[in-house]
């Protein structure tokens, strides 16, 4: 039987971005369908935005994301983001090509990359075109779909079961009924994968 893990995520995390790779090798190993699950934070579920943290917290936020970045071989632009618009929109883009049978994985790192490695503003339609177009896909296609009523049910749907089944932050990832919250938590995956389920 395929084994399937649900990927909750946002396109403007910078988490999601440097654990993706990692979590897509892991999938393929254990030969494990991906459930995309684009979603933005669930605030009623406890998440908090960066922007709302206290300042220590937020000052130790990025030195953590550095190291972790540093550890999976991904650099991130911190310089410049303040004119860069909200990158939410591009979830939309991720949600039209995986609902049009696209290989929307590759779509959602070509979006998150530009976002995070060369500052691009992806909440900007025409930039989201020109990266999708650079990818390989019909940018102009994805975007006319973004607005379609099947792509913005699916956006709310995406919510209201991530917030059903207790998600917060991002990533998080789903499997047999278990959830397992951000990039470190992996191996916790790996092992359940491998049939372990360690006590919680």
């Amino acid at each position: 039987m395929t084994k399937t893990i649900d990927y909750f995520f946002g396109i403007g995390s910078p988490w999601a971005y440097i654990g993706l790779e990692p979590f897509k090798a892991l999938a393929a190993r254990f030969d494990a369908r991906i459930e995309p699950y684009v979603i933005p934070l669930i605030e009623d579920n406890g998440a908090i935005y960066a922007r709302n943290r206290p300042d220590a917290r937020r000052a130790y936020g990025v030195k953590d994301l550095k190291r972790w970045a540093a550890l999976r071989g991904r650099s991130l632009m911190f310089e410049n983001r303040s004119a860069l618009s909200d990158p939410t929109p591009a979830g939309l883009a991720v949600i039209a090509a995986h609902l049009s049978g696209q290989h929307w994985l590759g779509l959602t790192q070509a979006l998150q990359e530009a976002f995070w490695t060369r500052a691009e503003d992806i909440g900007n339609g025409k930039m989201r075109q020109a990266i999708a177009d650079a990818a390989g896909f019909d940018g102009a296609d994805i975007e006319a779909r973004t607005q379609s009523k099947e792509v913005l049910g699916r956006w709310e749907s995406n919510y209201e079961t991530a917030k059903a089944a207790g998600v917060f932050g991002f990533p998080t990832f789903r499997y047999d009924g278990e959830l397992y919250w951000g990039q470190d938590s992996l191996p916790f995956l790996e092992r359940h994968l491998g049939g372990e389920k360690l006590p919680a």
